[in-house]
């Protein structure tokens, strides 16, 4: 009986030994999802061309008219009738510190739009431009404010820093930039289609003087923010973007 009883033990012993033990699975939220369809590791998607989720109206609600969705592409058309002071310009639901933003764009003849970082919502600023510095989007040959100095042109921190080079591609062609903002090195800088155009610090005085010697000069949240939300900006001009990726730092 006591063999019995033993060699039982043993046959249940070796038989949990065989038996793999199983890994914890881990937990994919929609995150760690976005970050697996952008097929790059430490990239998460941020416009998978499929819905606005993830965006939102500044200051508002759920995006719809007048941004579309075209094949892959959010799209922006004017609408005919505005009433004064409304907009449409949308921001990302989540905030940003430091990273890399990928993204391309797309302007109408004689367009004009624009990305910003470190946007702050609230009843205390009206646009996102308020407190988000900007990168142009712009049609420089037909635009009249690429006739406003070379601060004003496409890829430009605007009205801080003018490109090195023109490398923008015409009215109704697809631009590819990638913005780089890092405040643990404070630097900044602007690749646009390939070519780095602009290098600027993003804090501290440097900084300070760069935004004393611009049109926000004396604009109490502009900058202020160093972690903030990505927005597009509605200008009044069809504008379009894709691909729209980030890489937090």
């Amino acid at each position: 009986m006591k063999k019995l009883v033993l060699f039982t033990v043993l046959a249940i012993t070796f038989a949990c030994k065989d038996k793999p033990k199983e890994e914890p699975k881990e937990e994919v939220t929609q995150e760690t999802e976005a970050q697996m369809n952008s097929g790059e590791t430490g990239w998460t998607v941020l416009f998978d061309g499929t819905s606005f989720n993830g965006w939102h109206l500044y200051n508002e609600g759920e995006i719809d008219e007048p941004w579309t969705l075209e094949e892959g592409t959010m799209v922006f058309y004017p609408p005919k009738e505005k009433k004064k002071g409304e907009s449409y310009n949308i921001v990302t639901d989540k905030e940003f510190t430091n990273f890399v933003l990928s993204l391309e764009w797309k302007i109408s003849k004689g367009g004009n739009s624009g990305i910003f970082w470190g946007v702050y919502e609230g009843e205390k600023y009206g646009q996102p431009y308020l407190t988000g510095p900007e990168i142009q989007v712009l049609d420089d040959e037909n635009h009249p404010d690429a006739k406003n100095g070379t601060t004003h042109q496409a890829g430009a921190l605007y009205d801080m820093i003018a490109p090195s080079e023109k490398v923008v591609k015409p009215a109704d062609e697809w631009n590819t930039v990638e913005l780089t903002i890092n405040h643990e090195t404070n630097q900044g800088q602007v690749l646009l289609n390939g070519t780095k155009i602009v290098e600027f610090p993003v804090h501290g005085p440097e900084w300070d003087d760069m935004v004393s010697k611009s049109k926000f000069a004396g604009w109490e949240g502009f900058g202020a923010y160093k972690t903030g939300k990505i927005g597009l900006q509605d200008h009044g001009d069809i504008v379009a973007y894709r691909n729209i990726k980030i890489k937090e730092l």
